[in-house]
């Protein structure tokens, strides 16, 4: 009774309980409802690789919609993304050095606020920015529960965790070392990171990166703005590197011509195979199930 209550209380007080993932090697911290100027509280999971030791210097990933990384068990759709068990057989086979992965939970209600590049969002006529603020999931929620505020879910990752995450743990801070990634409207966050602080992370791995914003091509300016904002922003191919792919079931069925226009402008901004690769998974779907089985490639491809 006295544990019922205690749960109760921490409910009503507004701090979020969940139970710690299990992990297959490594070790696992969790950094409970990490507080920041900028964005709700959540949690941010730490995943420290076998053998982990403050002697040593490590590279870090940081990834996003943490609380889907590590433990079906514990996820709503009873899906993840075997982010330590692909991490873990990496390591031991030598494929790339020993790194740390920083999984930071999302926000809810405001993912999407806070994962949508705010730049490009601003590009759009306000008649279209409101009448995206009416627009409903199939469930009759709204698809932006606040007005869009990735560039503080960005401030709070570079100006807050970042340096957290280089105060209490041996890591190397250069953006060499460092990279971002996320799959879906995570994977368009994670773009975004690198083409406004390309200074800080050195690549990002998008994964079914959600480039039409909701859920229709039909009548959608969203894709013409972020082509814009690559257009204008995307780093110089010099140190960046990017990871992009795609299925071509359920809703990344709406990805491949979308993609293809990204690629181009990849291309013409000079990007060749060396910073930069784009891979299609033919009858893939949008899942974790799916991005579990080509982790891999990213991971590779980043941190090798």
């Amino acid at each position: 009774m006295r544990f019922f209550f205690l749960i109760l209380l921490l409910c009503i007080s507004g701090v979020a309980v969940a139970q710690l993932p299990k992990v297959a090697g490594g070790q696992l911290i969790r950094h409970e409802n990490f507080s920041s100027r900028f964005v709700t509280p959540r949690h941010v999971d730490v995943w420290l690789p076998e053998n982990y030791s403050p002697n040593k210097k490590y590279t870090v990933l940081y990834m996003h919609d943490g609380q889907m990384l590590f433990d079906s068990t514990l996820t709503w759709n009873k899906q993840e993304w075997m982010a330590d068990e692909t991490a873990a057989s990496l390591i031991q086979n030598k494929k790339v050095k020993p790194f740390i992965i920083v999984g930071i939970w999302n926000g809810g209600a405001i993912r999407h606020s806070e994962y949508f590049p705010q730049k490009a969002f601003e590009k759009l006529p306000k008649h279209q920015q409101d009448s995206l603020y009416q627009t409903f999931r199939n469930n009759g929620a709204g698809l932006f529960a606040a007005h869009v505020q990735s560039d503080n879910y960005l401030k709070f990752l570079v100006e807050e965790l970042k340096p957290f995450i280089d105060k209490n743990y041996s890591t190397y801070k250069d953006a060499k070392h460092t990279f971002i990634a996320g799959s879906s409207m995570g994977g368009l966050i994670s773009m975004y990171a690198v083409c406004e602080y390309p200074d800080v992370f050195g690549g990002a791995a998008c994964l079914s990166t959600h480039w039409p914003g909701v859920f229709t091509l039909d009548k959608n300016p969203i894709p013409a703005v972020f082509y814009s904002y690559l257009n204008e922003r995307l780093p110089k191919p010099a140190k960046n590197k990017f990871y992009f792919d795609y299925g071509t079931a359920t809703l990344d069925a709406l990805y491949p011509g979308l993609q293809k226009q990204v690629d181009e402008i990849l291309t013409r901004k000079g990007y060749t195979k060396k910073l930069w690769i784009t891979k299609a998974f033919p009858g893939e779907e949008h899942s974790e199930r799916a991005w579990q089985k080509r982790l891999y490639l990213p991971f590779t491809f980043l941190l090798n």
